[in-house]
């Protein structure tokens, strides 16, 4: 992703000279290789002193930054002893996240990174964070509460070598503010939530079953995102069983749940049958059938016939 990063600023004229990359990783082979990455193709970062935990042992405690962007491990089980972390600063006014899944620690810690006058963080999780959870709830709930969530985009499965299964990507901001033109608020875009549902976007494999947005995809996503933010859009902005922006009153009566199908429209396309024309079908081929089963029968029982053996 950091190399990518890179691409996509050389693509749009910008200075790679004036980013640095921090990240942390605890498998040493990977941390390795990391660096081996990033040295060769001269971008300057920091991913810390050695290859360790970033719950146990954070290695960039005072940054703060502008975009983060991570794909960490899903629904990760015992990341902290049940007494070690629980009053960690980066869970400062939440809950401390359950030590049966790290989901929720992790989104913790990244927001405790970013800039707080207008950082934005995009990262992937399993589709299990969305939802009720007795634990990680009341995280959530605050996180919502706060105005911290902007978007959160269903993906297609097989989208992944690690894992077959639709996950999630979250994007957190830190400046949900009202956009105004000229000193007059056109718009008021915080206390909304852009629920985007990609499931269905799964025609182009590649690789025989893995899934890739093609070029043209990609624009779409990036044109519905930013109409999201545009700040002369209309008040509804929605589009049935693709995406829909929600209020935070919405999303309040359903238990705070980020779980896209809970907001967006989804067409019953059973309405659009012609019941009596499908049936009269239905009638025709039904009779169509009998009709060739009565004959096969007749030229079976003759068959037997032919050879002395009757069929009554």
């Amino acid at each position: 992703m950091f190399v990518q990063s890179v691409k996509f600023i050389e693509a749009h004229g910008g200075n790679t000279t004036n980013i640095s990359v921090y990240g942390q990783e605890s498998t040493p082979s990977t941390y390795r290789l990391a660096k081996m990455n990033l040295a060769i193709r001269g971008i300057s970062h920091n991913l810390g002193k050695e290859a360790v935990s970033t719950f146990t042992n954070d290695q960039h405690k005072d940054l703060k930054v502008d975009f983060i962007m991570a794909n960490p491990p899903f629904n990760l089980k015992k990341w902290r002893e049940a007494d070690e972390l629980t009053s960690d600063p980066r869970w400062s006014g939440n809950a401390t996240p359950p030590e049966s899944n790290a989901n929720y620690a992790w989104i913790l810690h990244m927001l405790s990174k970013l800039n707080t006058t207008d950082g934005i963080a995009g990262f992937l999780l399993a589709n299990g964070a969305l939802g009720a959870d007795a634990e990680e709830i009341k995280i959530r709930k605050q996180l919502i509460l706060n105005d911290k969530v902007e978007a959160i985009i269903v993906l297609p499965r097989e989208m992944f070598y690690s894992t077959d299964i639709s996950v999630t990507l979250w994007i957190l901001n830190n400046n949900k503010k009202a956009c105004t033109r000229n000193g007059r608020q056109l718009r008021d875009r915080q206390n909304e939530v852009l629920f985007v549902d990609l499931r269905t976007w799964d025609q182009n494999v590649y690789e025989k079953s893995f899934v890739l947005f093609s070029p043209e995809q990609i624009a779409d996503i990036k044109r519905i995102y930013n109409g999201f933010q545009a700040i002369d859009r209309t008040e509804k902005y929605e589009k049935p069983e693709l995406y829909r922006a929600v209020k935070l009153a919405e999303i309040e009566k359903n238990n705070y749940s980020l779980v896209p199908s809970q907001y967006i429209e989804f067409i019953d396309h059973d309405l659009e049958i012609d019941h009596e024309a499908e049936m009269a079908r239905i009638q025709g081929d039904l009779k169509e059938l009998i009709k060739r089963e009565k004959l096969s029968q007749n030229q079976l029982a003759n068959a037997f016939k032919n050879l002395g053996y009757a069929i009554d």
